[in-house]
């Protein structure tokens, strides 16, 4: 009996495509039921401009606060870790004390935007509700 001889290129572990939510934990989170997590996609890219555009109309600390626990909670509901946690640092600190960075208010318009766009063509062969 042979064995093959395993080559470096054999070894070379595909990378990971990069998804913006975890569409495991979105079927889990409606039941497996691809109607519900249509909607629930469509509900959240709504959602997630409006309160993004909040976000950056905010003039006080208790309202950035409030947008960004939001975008954090609705994030983490439909899987989008990256965006969940780009708002909980932000958040997290805001509560320590330091001022607004704009860096990471960039950092989460570019993840709403990506976000968006996965969910755009997710949705694009999906008919309507």
């Amino acid at each position: 009996m042979r064995t093959a001889v395993k080559t470096k290129a054999d070894l070379v572990q595909p990378i990971k495509q990069h998804r913006p939510i975890d569409m495991v934990h979105l079927s889990k989170q409606t039941l497996g039921d691809h109607g519900l997590e249509c909607e629930v996609l469509r509900l959240f890219a709504q959602m997630i401009e409006v309160y993004f555009a909040r976000l950056a109309a905010s003039t006080t600390q208790a309202d950035v606060l409030a947008h960004l626990h939001t975008i954090k909670g609705a994030s983490a509901g439909i899987g989008a870790w990256g965006l969940a946690d780009l708002a909980k640092a932000a958040e997290d600190e805001l509560r320590a004390g330091a001022p607004v960075n704009p860096e990471r208010v960039a950092d989460l318009e570019m993840a709403v935007a990506e976000v968006g766009a996965f969910i755009a063509d997710i949705l694009a062969n999906e008919p309507a509700w």
